[in-house]
């Protein structure tokens, strides 16, 4: 009795293999042309057909140019955040993150250019403290993130649009705190800057037995 049930349970297992690959078998002999194979239908020769001109796949539609490149109407780097960017101290706080995170290891984490790779040896970049860098629109950073620059290559793939606007923000700040007009500082911070630059005082002498 026990062989028997076995012999059922082996026969039950090989239907079903064969049922298996009966529909595999179906679906892949099937009329159907493969990609970029020929075809005598359309009067290209292309079996694979090409989307009708403008088409954009779901999700991509990009039509906000400014928010997704960096570049205004006018073809040039936006001088301003786009609209759909909120400036405010999460957004800072966003971009220092992910500024530590995908810049500093050669920008450095104040901007600099002395991350540790380029301690190590790697070229070192621009500061972005530079004059050139700190006259560029915050487009322009953005604009460098997405599409690369020199032997820095893009990180579009890496850090979402969102974030790259948050860490061209974060730059924005890193260089306004080398070049900030003192008279925007505030009552406290002038008051330390003024300490800091003040000359230390003379030490005492040392008193003699």
């Amino acid at each position: 009795m026990v062989a028997g049930a076995r012999r059922l349970g082996v026969l039950a297992v090989a239907l079903a293999a064969l049922a298996g690959a009966g529909c595999r078998q179906g679906m892949y002999n099937q009329a159907k042309k493969r990609p970029l194979a020929r075809s005598e239908f359309y009067r290209d020769g292309l079996a694979s057909r090409v989307p009708p001109a403008g088409t954009v796949a779901r999700g991509w539609l990009k039509a906000d140019r400014a928010l997704n490149t960096g570049v205004g109407a006018d073809g040039k780097f936006v001088s301003e955040l786009p609209d759909a960017v909120t400036f405010d101290r999460t957004l800072l706080l966003r971009g220092r993150q992910r500024f530590d995170v995908f810049c500093s290891p050669c920008h450095g984490r104040q901007g600099n250019g002395l991350g540790m790779i380029v301690q190590r040896g790697f070229k070192q970049p621009t500061s972005f403290h530079d004059d050139r860098l700190r006259a560029q629109p915050i487009g322009y950073f953005f604009d460098v993130m997405t599409n690369g620059f020199g032997q820095m290559s893009s990180y579009a793939s890496q850090v979402p649009v969102a974030d790259r606007w948050a860490i061209a923000a974060y730059v924005r700040t890193l260089q306004f705190s080398r070049n900030a007009p003192v008279a925007e500082l505030s009552d406290a911070d002038r008051a330390a800057l003024e300490k800091a630059a003040a000359p230390a005082p003379a030490p005492a002498p040392e008193a003699h037995p």
